[in-house]
């Protein structure tokens, strides 16, 4: 999708609450369930709208209305554009899926999933079914967490030396000349870092190890950076596992006890969420459950 924004006439023409009312689609699990449709009378959608199942094919759907002034292609490219608008629409988005999710195994679709109507949503329904109840089954009694590394090169203190070889080290820095101690500074200061880095890669690779036993599939994300990675210290991995919910405190347990005796490394689990990375699924099914098919 283009990053072009629209024009102040476009906004003019089309107000976003204005339009054709679409179906925005935020979830899909079993049909006839009783807890999902309990979780869809519990909650709002985007914007405080009403939830409603659509099904079809043994499958349902957790919609809401949108108009298209807001979820058509134009409206919907400016609000992607707007950060705060962006975070409402996720917040509602996600709230709904994790209420859903709480009571029964649902398959997160994507930000901002709009079909036409809800005809076009219970013909996706239709169409995919068997793919569907496959991911849904495999989700059963799973859920997601994450896993992040981190390196921190602030949290390391320095190693302690005995006076004697204090006393050498001041010596030698009064003889060489400004410059010469600022390289050897430096260069032991690229030292520290190496090692931190070093010791950070080993960290990753036992706690993947530890990881992948507790766990059914992996997804590898990118690091997290600037303002995404809110954390102290360089986010060296990121990734998620779907993990079976009686594996959890195991799974919390060890990974972050993988770092302790490492200074300035430090394992960060997070969740349990609903598993977007192993079955989120769009129009054409493209993402996340193709990532999350198995390991």
């Amino acid at each position: 999708m283009s990053t072009e924004a629209p024009s102040q006439s476009r906004r003019t023409e089309e107000p976003f609450d204005a339009g054709e009312e679409m179906s925005y689609v935020y979830a899909l699990g079993r049909g006839g369930e009783p807890a999902l449709r309990e979780a869809v009378a519990r909650l709002a959608g985007v914007d405080g709208r009403a939830l409603r199942l659509v099904e079809s094919a043994g499958l349902a759907a957790v919609v809401s209305s949108a108009p298209s002034g807001a979820f058509g292609e134009q409206g919907l490219r400016a609000q992607l554009e707007d950060m705060a608008r962006l975070e409402m629409i996720a917040r509602s988005h996600h709230a709904v899926v994790d209420v859903a999710f709480a009571r029964t195994t649902v398959l997160p679709m994507r930000l901002a999933t709009v079909y036409l109507d809800d005809v076009r949503v219970a013909g996706m329904l239709a169409a995919r079914r068997d793919r569907f109840l496959d991911l849904l089954a495999r989700l059963d009694g799973h859920v997601e967490l994450g896993m992040k590394v981190y390196a921190d090169a602030g949290a390391v203190t320095p190693p302690e030396t005995d006076t004697e070889t204090e006393t050498e080290t001041e010596a030698v820095a009064v003889a060489e000349s400004p410059g010469r101690a600022y390289l050897r500074r430096r260069r032991a200061q690229r030292r520290g870092t190496q090692d931190l880095y070093r010791a950070a890669a080993g960290v990753a690779e036992e706690a993947v190890r530890l990881a992948e036993g507790l766990s059914r599939a992996r997804v590898v994300h990118r690091p997290q950076q600037g303002g995404l990675a809110p954390a102290r210290g360089e986010n060296i991995a990121n990734e998620a596992y779907l993990v079976p919910t009686g594996e959890v405190g195991r799974f919390t347990a060890a990974l972050e006890a993988s770092a302790d005796a490492t200074p300035g490394v430090r394992v960060e689990v997070t969740g349990p969420w609903a598993p977007y990375s192993f079955a989120t699924v769009t129009e054409g099914d493209r993402h996340g459950a193709e990532e999350g098919a198995g390991r």
